[in-house]
Parts: C-alpha cells; sequence; structure tokens
C-alpha cells in the first residue's frame, strides 16, 4: 500500500488522504559516532540492528524540524534516530553496511520524536507508529545560527545549536529512506520521500547540552554531548510519507 493514492485515515474527525505531503519545511541536524553496543541495547525493542560505519560504532542522528505547510499541519518536531540495517538482515558486516551507507540501502529508525502538535501526535502515532509525544519548544530556524530547547513536563530534554555549513550543490534532488518504527508491539516500516534544497552541511558545528529528562539521560549513556561527526541545515524540505507496513 506504499504510496498509494486515494486510501485514508481518520484522525480526530478527519479524514488524512495517502501519501501524506510536507510542502514546506526547514530542518537542520547533528550525526553523532555512538558505540554500537549501547545503541543496540536501546533498541533492543524494535528487533532492529545498529548499522556500524566503522567496528563498534554506529550513527545518531538529532533532528530539528519546522513543518510550516502540510498535510499534518503546522508543528515543531524533535527526533532522536538510529540509523539501522534492512529489517531483513541478521548479523551484516562491516562491509555489507558500508555498502547500504554508500547506496542508499540504511534504515533509519525514528527511536524518539517529540512534537508540538495534538493532531500530528494523534496522526503520527495512529497511522506509522511514530512515538510522538508532546513537547515545548522554543527554536530558531532563522538566524544564522540554528537552535532549538526541547522541554517536556517543565523538565529540559536538550538544546541544540547548528553553525552554518557549506552550499551543496545539487541539493534538490530527491532522496528516499526507509523509516523504522515501533510502538505498541509493532515494528513498522515507511516509505519517506524527501526533496531538500538550500543544504548546507559541515564536519562538527554543533553545540549540544542536555537536560534531566530521560531522553536527555539517554543520550548520555551514548556518550553525548561529544563533537558531531558533522551537521546539516536544510532551508527547505519537501517530504511525502506513504502507508506504513508491518517489518
Amino acid at each position: 500500500m506504499t504510496g498509494q493514492h486515494g486510501t485514508s485515515h481518520e484522525v480526530l474527525g478527519r479524514q488524512v488522504r495517502m501519501p501524506v505531503e510536507v510542502r514546506k519545511s526547514s530542518a537542520f541536524m547533528a550525526m553523532y559516532s555512538v558505540p554500537t553496543a549501547a545503541a543496540q541495547s536501546l533498541i533492543d525493542y524494535s528487533g532492529l540492528e545498529i548499522l556500524q560505519f566503522r567496528p563498534g560504532r554506529g550513527l545518531c542522528v538529532l533532528v530539528l524540524v519546522d513543518y510550516v505547510d502540510g498535510d499534518l499541519g503546522p508543528y515543531n518536531e524533535f527526533g532522536v534516530a538510529f540509523m539501522v540495517r534492512d529489517h531483513r538482515v541478521r548479523g551484516g558486516s562491516l562491509a555489507q553496511d558500508l555498502r547500504a551507507l554508500a547506496t542508499g540501502k540504511a534504515g533509519t529508525l525514528i527511536h524518539q520524536l517529540p512534537v508540538d502538535g495534538e493532531f500530528t501526535m494523534a496522526a503520527g502515532r495512529g497511522i506509522w507508529g511514530f512515538p510522538k509525544t508532546i513537547a515545548d519548544f522554543d527554536a530558531d530556524h532563522t538566524g544564522k545560527v540554528k537552535n532549538a530547547t526541547v522541554s517536556q513536563d517543565g523538565r529540559l530534554i536538550a538544546t541544540l545549536s547548528v553553525k552554518p555549513g557549506v552550499s551543496l550543490p545539487g541539493s534538490g534532488a530527491g532522496t528516499a529512506l526507509t523509516a523504522y518504527t515501533h510502538l505498541d508491539g509493532l515494528t513498522r516500516h515507511t516509505a519517506w520521500e524527501m526533496n531538500p534544497s538550500g543544504v548546507r552541511s559541515r564536519i562538527g558545528g554543533a553545540e549540544l547540552r542536555l537536560g534531566t529528562h530521560p531522553i536527555a539521560d539517554e543520550l548520555r549513556a551514548l556518550g553525548l554531548p561529544r563533537r558531531a561527526l558533522m551537521t546539516s541545515t536544510i532551508e527547505n524540505l519537501g517530504m511525502t510519507f506513504g502507508e506504513a507496513q508491518s517489518a
């Protein structure tokens, strides 16, 4: 059913037609090297395996998105994600992992996903199994340095700042990822198409401060804050989400 037109889901009394379109958003992200064993322990619930980019190290991505115009309305989002192997792969080698990264065959497990919109939370959880929870955001996507503070229940999760990088040519090219989620005992995968423009990237460039929230404790247990491998900012990001399928 992925990408199929015409199907719809009822969410809080509204019909959400598939595929779901995001016409305009902006984003910034930081990618970190984390110990494979600690990351795997954190995501064992999903049945998926951490992809390694070097022996004993996996990839954790922190991403902030400001959704401006989309089918689920305007809202802010903070994602904690891990690069994982395809759900049909078990015990892959480092060479296989690197090949998957190079060819776009790696998957992304969305481990935590605080948002500040009730409708998008209900839609995300009900349609795709995204682990969306309500949080408070103080975000600036318009300044030269992008930054955001995310809190939940009065406790700081994280403050992330990302400095501008170098403009990447050809950044308007579309890319596709497999997004994995796990909710209510079920692991799902969803086709996630992206059309970014105005992409700037650099080595390092992030400043991360962690609070006292349990999500902050998870990140701290992975060795964060530490120097980011790389950071990126995306001036405009269009996205399409297809139907979720059981993994």
